[in-house]
């Protein structure tokens, strides 16, 4: 069974799912992924009520985590959301997206904001299945093509 919950970013499985998603990304992305380049993510960045960070576990494991950021009063930004290969297509990234979604209605969101790469199909048609809409860049993410949008 798996398991979400919001946990710290600075924990020893939290810096070790992030360094996953970093190297994940550093294989997909044609350009290949330097975290120094754009968009970062610090572990303070996620501290409450400035932002939440979740790891979803498999008997204890992590298999997975996401972000939750303030970008103003009613709107949050969804970053950093991995799955472990092992455990793709179990529905893993739909649970941290899940939890993500029900810590931003707790805490008063409005809308969520993300980014993502061409190279993620995968992300794309989740977040377009979950009811994010595509808009208009509201970044400057060097590795972002494609940005959306769901009110919540």
């Amino acid at each position: 069974m798996i398991l979400v919950a919001e946990e710290l970013a600075s924990t020893t499985d939290a810096r070790w799912c992030l360094d996953q998603y970093a190297a994940n990304l550093e294989r997909l992305f044609p350009e290949g992924f330097d975290q120094s380049r754009g968009n970062k993510l610090e572990p303070s960045d996620v501290l409450p009520p400035h932002g939440y960070f979740v790891i979803a576990r498999l008997e204890g494991r992590p298999v997975g985590c996401g972000a939750l950021k303030r970008l103003d009063r009613r709107t949050g930004e969804i970053k950093r959301v991995w799955t472990a290969e092992a455990v793709r297509g179990q529905g893993v990234a739909t649970r941290i997206m899940a939890a993500l979604e029900e810590i931003a209605q707790t805490q008063g969101f409005e809308r969520l904001r993300l980014d993502t790469n061409r190279a993620l199909a995968a992300a794309q048609a989740m977040y377009r299945k979950l009811g994010y809409r595509e808009i208009p860049a509201y970044n400057d993410n060097p590795y972002a093509h494609h940005w959306y949008e769901k009110r919540i």
